[in-house]
């Protein structure tokens, strides 16, 4: 796949080990670091250090953390492509992984469209792991969901629906008020089993979560975010449930077809199927 074709990009905040891992995963799969920008949101470790000794398609330095939404916006509009992916720096991605994605997005019109991940810890081996996962899930497409962990976006979304509000107070919610306006646009989103991450999970926000002194089981956003869906609450309930819903007979269906799913978390070295 010709890299002009596509742009990555990823916000940091600190984590620099997380971030080292990524980059160590991209130059392992041969996916190009001049193809990527990375936006460092004010990290206080050596994190900028680090990224000024890459050879980066672009590297935007934030005086201050602020927030994913302009992070990402930034990051998607300093090198400008056909598709714009989006992900998480806690990541390690795989063989194929961009144009595995890419070319399941074009075969099916999709427009958002993330990878199949496993979150939690990488105490499995990986790489045997996803040669198999994305030969036995290739056909597999969750119509109308997508995650923020990683997410490739056609160009066109951008004219459509425009890009992440930029409000460095959502802290975390700026994916939901998008997805949420897709939705309503009716654009194509799917998560497809053909390309596989592994997430170690949240590692940013835990890092400002401690920052903030908010305990793990503290959300970031704000208490009220939810009222810029301009939601009734009898609409915010139905659209919860019938999400859940949705996603218990994707779960069945992708367990009966291939006794795994495109969503999967780690816990006691063992894989639970979402």
């Amino acid at each position: 796949m010709n890299p002009n074709k596509y742009s990555l990009t990823f916000a940091c905040y600190n984590a620099l080990d997380y971030t080292k891992i990524c980059v160590d995963s991209f130059l392992k799969t041969s996916t190009p670091l001049s193809r990527l920008v990375v936006v460092d949101n004010g990290s206080s470790d050596d994190t900028v250090n680090y990224l000024r000794g890459l050879p980066l398609g672009g590297l935007v330095l934030n005086r201050k953390n602020l927030g994913c939404g302009v992070a990402w916006n930034q990051g998607a509009l300093v090198q400008q492509a056909e598709w714009s992916v989006i992900m998480n720096n806690d990541v390690v991605v795989s063989d194929q992984w961009i144009q595995s994605l890419i070319e399941t997005a074009e075969k099916n019109n999709i427009k958002i469209i993330s990878p199949a991940l496993i979150e939690g810890p990488l105490d499995y081996d990986f790489e045997p792991f996803v040669k198999n996962a994305s030969i036995n899930m290739k056909n597999a497409l969750r119509m109308n969901k997508a995650h923020a962990v990683c997410l490739a976006i056609h160009e066109s979304v951008w004219m459509d629906i425009g890009y992440f509000q930029a409000t460095p107070t959502l802290w975390g919610f700026e994916d939901t008020l998008f997805f949420h306006m897709a939705r309503k646009a009716s654009i194509p989103m799917a998560i497809t089993g053909s390309s596989w991450l592994h997430h170690f999970g949240s590692i940013t926000q835990t890092e400002m979560k401690r920052e903030r002194k908010l305990s793990d089981s503290q959300g970031l956003t704000g208490r009220y975010n939810y009222k810029l869906l301009n939601e009734s609450w009898i609409e915010r309930k139905l659209r919860q449930f019938r999400n859940k819903q949705s996603s218990k007979q994707f779960r069945q269906v992708e367990l009966s077809q291939y006794g795994m799913t495109v969503h999967g978390i780690r816990k006691n070295h063992q894989f639970e199927w979402l």
